[in-house]
C-alpha cells in the first residue's frame, strides 16, 4: 500500500470515530511534506502498518501497554497534587499492548533525525546510546518519577526556557481565534469538570497543536481567575491507530486513562478522560516541550538518558511483562537496536519522498 492510500484510507477511518476538522487536516498533510521530522510525527498508523515486516524479530517481544507515538518532543511538565514540578511523556492518545521495542525504536528513531536535523547536538549514535542506558537504569530501579524538585535540576533548568515565560504563553493563548459555533455539550462539560469553581465566565478557543492529532477538534477555555489567568484544554480521542492496523481486531478501547493510572509517575491530578475527550490544565508550566524551546546549552545525553527512563516508567506499569522485558532487554545488544531504527526510518524517508511528490500534483 502507498502512502498515498494509507493516509486516505486511516483518515476515512478516523473520520468515523470523532470529527475531522478540514482545514487542520490540510495543514497537517503540509507539514508532513515540508519535513521529515513532522511526517514522522503525523504517520504513526504508518510505523505500525511497516513494523512487524521490518523488525519481526521485535515484534515478538513482551508486549506491555505502550505510548505508541513516542518521540522526543512528546515531553513535558505538570504539576501534582503537592504543587510540584514533573516531568514527563506529556501525549498517551495511541496508548496500546505492543511490543516494548515499538516504543524505544521510535523514541530512539526520532532522535536520530533531530540529530541529523541540527536539533540536536550529540550525534545519533550517542543519543541511541543514552536513551538505551536510560532505559535499562529504570528497569534495574524499578522506575521513579522525575521530580523536579531537589533532583534533577539538569532537566529542570531543560524545562524551563525562555519561550515558558508566563507572558509570553498567555500572549499566545490570547491569540486563539474565538470558536464562534458551540462547542459539543460533552466537550464543555468536561471543560467545565476541571474548571477551578462552577459558573465561570470563559471564552473557548480553538488551538493548532501537535500532529499526530492534528485534525481533531481541540478546545481550550481561557478564564480570568482571582487576579490571573487560567487555561484548560479539551482534545477528542479515537482508538489507538493500531486498531486500525489491526483491521478491528482486539479491543477498540481507549487506553489513555489506564495507562497513566498504572505507570510509574507523580500523576497530573487535572488530566482526566472525559467520555472521548482529554481533558488538562494548560499554563506556562504545564505543556509540552519542543527542542527549538530548550536552552542550548543543555546536557543532552542526560536529557535522552530522562527520556529512556521515562519510556521505563510507562512500561513498568505492566507488571506482568516486566520480568519478561528485563529478561528480553538484557540479550539485545545497542547495536540491534539501533539497526531496527535505522531500518524503520530507511522505510519512512521512502514514504516521506512519496508524499512529497504526492503534494506537487
Amino acid at each position: 500500500m502507498k502512502i498515498d492510500q494509507a493516509v486516505e484510507e486511516y483518515e476515512d477511518w478516523l473520520g468515523q470515530q470523532l470529527r475531522i476538522l478540514p482545514g487542520d487536516l490540510k495543514l497537517k498533510h503540509q507539514r508532513m511534506a515540508d519535513d521529515f521530522f513532522a511526517f514522522l510525527r503525523a504517520t504513526f498508523f504508518r510505523w505500525m502498518q511497516w513494523w512487524p515486516e521490518i523488525c519481526p524479530e521485535a515484534n515478538k517481544t513482551p508486549v506491555v501497554l505502550a505510548v505508541g507515538d513516542l518521540h522526543v518532543e512528546n515531553f513535558g511538565t505538570w504539576r501534582d497534587v503537592e504543587g510540584r514540578l514533573i516531568w514527563g511523556i506529556n501525549d498517551l492518545d495511541e496508548a496500546y499492548p505492543l511490543p516494548y521495542t515499538v516504543d524505544l525504536v521510535r523514541l530512539m528513531a526520532s532522535a536520530h533525525l533531530a540529530a541529523d536535523a541540527g536539533h540536536l547536538k550529540v550525534g545519533p549514535e550517542g543519543a541511541c546510546s543514552s536513551i538505551l542506558e536510560g532505559y535499562a537504569a529504570a528497569l534495574e530501579a524499578g522506575g521513579h518519577p522525575m521530580v523536579l524538585a531537589e533532583g534533577h535540576k539538569f532537566l529542570r533548568e531543560t524545562a524551563m526556557g525562555e519561550l515558558r515565560d508566563p507572558v509570553h504563553f498567555w500572549q499566545k493563548m490570547d491569540a486563539l481565534p474565538t470558536v464562534k459555533q458551540p462547542i459539543p455539550t460533552d466537550a464543555r462539560q468536561a471543560l467545565e469538570k476541571i474548571m477551578p469553581e462552577p459558573k465561570l465566565d470563559y471564552r473557548v478557543a480553538h488551538r493548532v497543536a501537535g500532529l499526530g492529532s492534528l485534525g481533531r477538534e481541540r478546545f481550550v477555555a481561557i478564564a480570568e481567575w482571582r487576579g490571573g489567568k487560567i487555561a484548560r484544554e479539551g482534545k477528542a480521542l479515537a482508538p489507538s491507530a493500531c486498531v486500525w492496523v489491526n483491521h478491528g481486531k482486539g479491543s477498540d478501547q481507549i487506553l489513555y486513562q489506564k495507562l497513566l493510572d498504572t505507570a510509574v509517575r507523580c500523576v497530573d491530578p487535572f488530566v482526566h478522560l472525559e467520555g472521548r475527550w482529554i481533558v488538562r490544565r494548560l499554563a506556562p508550566d504545564c505543556c509540552r516541550i519542543e527542542l527549538a524551546d530548550v536552552p542550548d546549552e543543555r546536557d543532552e545525553s542526560r536529557l535522552l538518558k530522562a527520556m529512556g527512563f521515562e519510556t521505563a516508567n510507562l512500561h513498568l506499569g505492566s507488571k506482568d511483562a516486566t520480568k519478561q522485558v528485563r529478561l528480553d532487554f538484557k540479550k539485545r545488544s545497542p547495536d540491534w537496536f539501533r539497526s531496527l531504527a535505522k531500518a524503520m526510518l530507511k522505510a519512512t524517508r521512502i514514504d516521506w519522498e512519496d508524499w512529497k511528490e504526492g503534494q506537487k500534483h
